[in-house]
């Protein structure tokens, strides 16, 4: 089974650019938290049958039937993708706006909002998806090379992103750096409540054009960003709206944010109250007095 024609007419490419994109949260912490929730649950485990509920964003692109009888041999992730390999492919899955995986011990029908599932000889997954914005897409190959994954930045986690690939790649840049940063071409994984922070830990002014970034001011914001990020993981993530852990439980680092979502409120640094503005139709919080241009 291929895509659907409203995703051909476009082209695979077109499409996957809007959804890298487009789609808000899940962050990158929140989809490290699914991961290393399901990666024991799952893993090792033989599929007995996928089901689908209502479609999501794209079809599955295989029969139902496909997966039936394959082992599911390592759970990875690529920016907020993750991918479940599996014997002979791999499933690239989304989690979109309101998207969370449960693993259940006991596999059950699929529940309200529930739009995906794959029953296992031991447990079962579940895709709950209340505005149907995920993504869960077979491609038969061990090693993804899908649009949706082509183009992807440097993982902010690994060692090969720093200060100085980050200053390589925000050379020439005119945009503010907080949309650059939210560019998942440049790093991948970001998103709006961890770029925010990051800018505020390392002290860069969100509507500073990203070329004008200093190699100092670069490996400060390549530190903040990779300690935003490891500090929510610990956390669980945030859970805003409808993001919840493999086991039902809610993310804690949006009580953390310092600056994220506290229009007006003081700094905590310097008490200035804090700011919010748009840019590309995104809000920015930020502290004027501590975050400087």
């Amino acid at each position: 089974m291929g895509y659907p024609k409203s995703f051909r007419t476009q082209t695979v490419a077109t499409r996957a650019h809007r959804l890298k994109h487009n789609v808000k949260m899940p962050e990158l912490p929140e989809v490290e938290v699914t991961r290393r929730g399901l990666l024991d649950a799952a893993v090792g485990r033989r599929i007995h049958a996928s089901l689908v509920g209502k479609p999501l964003r794209w079809p599955l692109g295989c029969a139902d039937a496909t997966l039936a009888g394959r082992h599911i041999t390592g759970l990875a992730r690529r920016g907020k993708y993750l991918l479940f390999a599996i014997e002979g492919g791999c499933l690239i899955v989304h989690l979109g706006m309101s998207g969370s995986l449960r693993w259940a011990d006991l596999p059950v029908p699929l529940g309200p909002h529930e739009h995906f599932g794959l029953d296992t000889d031991r447990g079962g997954l579940r895709l709950r998806d209340p505005r149907r914005f995920g993504a869960v897409i077979w491609h038969p190959s061990n090693l993804p090379e899908h649009p949706l994954l082509a183009g992807l930045g440097p993982e902010p986690l690994l060692p090969g992103f720093d200060g100085g690939s980050l200053h390589r790649a925000l050379a020439g840049r005119r945009a503010p750096i907080k949309a650059v940063l939210l560019d998942q071409s440049v790093v991948a994984g970001l998103g709006n409540i961890y770029v925010c922070e990051a800018l505020f830990a390392a002290g860069i002014d969100p509507r500073l054009p990203a070329g004008n970034l200093s190699a100092k001011r670069c490996r400060r914001l390549a530190e903040a960003i990779r300690t935003i990020l490891d500090q929510a993981i610990a956390m669980g993530g945030s859970t805003l709206r409808d993001f919840a852990h493999t086991d039902g439980g809610s993310g804690h680092f949006q009580l953390a944010a310092r600056v994220y979502g506290r229009a007006n409120a003081p700094c905590d640094v310097c008490g200035r109250a804090l700011q919010r503005i748009v840019q590309g139709q995104r809000s920015t919080y930020f502290c004027a007095g501590c975050q400087r241009a």
